[in-house]
């Protein structure tokens, strides 16, 4: 445990649909040491927001169940008081919308200033300066007519530095990183890139980045967690994971991915949707209903991680036997199953 900086074991947080809890996140257990960074990936619907809204504390109407070790303290059930003196202070969260995150009515250099204070950070001569200083470390050009700006005065990428230079005030040992180059030009997603990679190396904290986005993995991460329909189905070193990827969602995701061989070609297409919490089938691999060229038997009742390799650990048995079909040979057998599966139920009609 020493050297974890982070350790959840197997967090569930559960929101309430129609008087029912149903689990948004299911039985997640991953942990990340200092100067690390581990990617959480997966479509949106997945569950890797709610799982950084569970770390942080942040969700008012769920049921969370479960440890999060943070240091070795488990603060899943910290009352708010308790809460506040980590939540932006040792911990701290880039939000995916740097607009909705900053506060419209307040000058950034107020904004930066009142984090210091609720933490106690700098004697209370020092902190304009101070907000300053990182506003200019974070990369902002002229931060002094920063400071005095209002979020709306300034571009999508400039606020995203804002909400870092927010973030790493108070030189938090964990990062957590939200998709934080959502929306961004591929320019200003490198330099936002670069920039987190800097501050995690100086402060030698762990980052949890949460992302869609393959090639961000590639470039930030040391391992990779990959998640679907609330729960991890692969996790692996970065290197590892993108050389031999085994679990079917891992591979399909991978071939999603547009390379220069495929010039001309289709690209690779994940059929259907990440179901709806309370319409979820819990039992069984949630990823079958998506690949469904794969026979049941090849999935187990109730899958389970398990390690193949050192450090590497996929979810159900049916990685030993999938094969990737082209993206027009899945979607002709997706249709022909489909197809069957509606002349099965007995239902019949002229169709659109």
């Amino acid at each position: 445990m020493a050297d974890k900086l982070l350790e959840v074991n197997h967090l569930t947080t559960s929101f309430k649909i129609d008087g029912k809890y149903y689990p948004a996140v299911d039985d997640v257990s991953i942990s990340i040491k200092p100067n690390e960074v581990l990617a959480l990936v997966g479509e949106s619907g997945s569950g890797k927001s709610a799982t950084a809204f569970s770390l942080m504390g942040l969700h008012k109407h769920a049921r969370i169940e479960g440890e999060v070790l943070f240091k070795g303290e488990n603060i899943i059930n910290y009352n708010e008081n308790k809460m506040n003196k980590i939540r932006g202070g040792e911990m701290a969260m880039v939000f995916q919308d740097p607009m909705t995150a900053l506060n419209p009515l307040m000058k950034i250099k107020k904004q930066i200033i009142e984090t210091l204070e609720i933490h106690g950070t700098k004697k209370k001569g020092e902190r304009e300066a101070y907000a300053v200083e990182l506003l200019d470390r974070v990369g902002i050009p002229r931060p002094e007519r920063v400071a005095e700006s209002f979020p709306h005065e300034l571009s999508g990428g400039m606020r995203q530095r804002v909400v870092i230079a927010i973030a790493i005030a108070n030189r938090p040992r964990l990062l957590i990183a939200d998709e934080p180059t959502t929306a961004l030009d591929v320019t200003i997603q490198a330099q936002i890139l670069d920039l987190i990679r800097e501050l995690q190396d100086d402060l030698n904290s762990g980052v949890l980045l949460i992302t869609h986005d393959l090639g961000v993995v590639a470039e930030m991460a040391d391992r990779v967690a990959v998640m679907y329909a609330g729960q991890i189905v692969e996790i692996a070193p970065a290197k590892e994971l993108f050389k031999n990827p085994k679990h079917p969602y891992t591979r399909s995701l991978l071939n999603s991915l547009p390379t220069e061989d495929m010039l001309g070609d289709k690209l690779h297409v994940i059929q259907g949707v990440v179901p709806p919490l309370n319409k979820m089938d819990r039992d069984g691999c949630r990823f079958a209903p998506r690949i469904p060229w794969i026979d049941e038997s090849e999935h187990e009742h109730q899958p389970e991680l398990r390690e193949i390799s050192p450090g590497h650990h996929v979810r159900c048995t049916c990685y030993k036997n999938f094969f990737l079909e082209s993206a027009e040979d899945a979607l002709e057998t997706t249709k022909e199953v489909e197809a069957a599966q509606f002349a099965a139920s007995g239902e019949g009609g002229s169709g659109s």
